[in-house]
């Protein structure tokens, strides 16, 4: 059974993807950038507040399944420039206080309306 993801407490997907898919007792995200979820505006901010607004987004739609952050088994990352790894992995830390999931971080070409960060999630329901 496959379900689809869709929670106000995150922004809408850009295209034709869904927030998330639980299946099998696991939850996948697509990547997040930092969207407001209230404005559906893109957050044009430093790389801590990016990465603040785009793990609180994969909060939200972990929260919405009945999960949470801390049952995150894997997270890639993508940067736009690894020159912000340290920062990022600063506020990353922030969410991820005891639990460390498995993580992929890459520098990427490019992301969604210039961001900074994009981050996507492996999770428990």
């Amino acid at each position: 059974m496959i379900q689809v993801v869709t929670t106000s407490r995150a922004p809408e997907a850009l295209g034709p993807y869904s927030q998330a898919i639980v299946s099998n007792g696991m939850v996948y995200t697509s990547g997040q950038i930092a969207i407001d979820p209230a404005t559906n505006k893109f957050h044009d901010g430093t790389i801590e507040e990016q990465t603040r607004q785009v793990l609180t987004n994969l909060s939200a739609i972990l929260e919405s399944v009945g999960g949470s952050i801390e049952q995150t088994l894997k997270a890639t990352v993508f940067l736009q420039d690894l020159k912000d790894f340290e920062a990022m992995n600063k506020v990353y830390a922030e969410f991820f206080p005891r639990h460390k999931p498995a993580r992929s971080t890459v520098q990427v070409a490019g992301l969604p309306k210039g961001a900074r960060v994009e981050i996507e999630l492996v999770a428990l329901a």
